[in-house]
Order: C-alpha cells, then structure tokens, then sequence
C-alpha cells in the first residue's frame, strides 16, 4: 500500500479577523503584546506590570492563568489617566 500526499493549498495564520481575506490583520487590529514587551516599553518592571494587574490599575486579557497580553494603547491611556502623566 503506498500512500499519497497531498499538498496543502492554503495555510492559515493566526489573526485578529478571521474573515479578512488571506488571514491578513486589519489595519486598525490592536496590537498585543506580553508582560516582558510592556515592562521594557514602559522603563519599569515586569513585577511593577503584576501590581497594576493585581490591583486592576491597566487593561489585560487572560489568555491562560499563566499568560496574559495588554494593548499598548490602552494600557498607556489608563496610565495617562490614572496619574495624570503624559507617558512616552
């Protein structure tokens, strides 16, 4: 018996819109990103990014009890916000 393969034809990516065609993201697809990303983009630590998490101070989404992803945009607007500082 011989076995036959066949070549896929379409791939599929990981995306924010899975009805856009090609599995391209949408121009205006937020952009997430980890702990480790945001504490270096923010000059603090990641321990710092734990406390706001813990005490609700910034937006995240859980993907796991381990993993958790923030948007940039609006973590920055509940720090501009919350402080009333004009973060970089």
């Amino acid at each position: 018996m011989k076995a036959i393969i066949q070549p896929i034809t379409q791939r599929t990516t990981n995306t924010c819109d899975p009805n856009s065609p090609n599995g391209a993201q949408t121009p205006d697809a937020p952009v997430l990103i980890k702990k480790k990303e945001l504490a270096k983009r923010l000059s603090v630590s990641p321990s710092t990014i734990d406390g706001w998490v813990q005490r609700r101070e910034i937006p995240f989404i859980q993907v796991t009890p381990r993993l958790y992803l923030y948007e940039l945009d609006a973590v920055m607007a509940a720090i501009r916000k919350k402080y009333r500082i004009d973060a970089a």
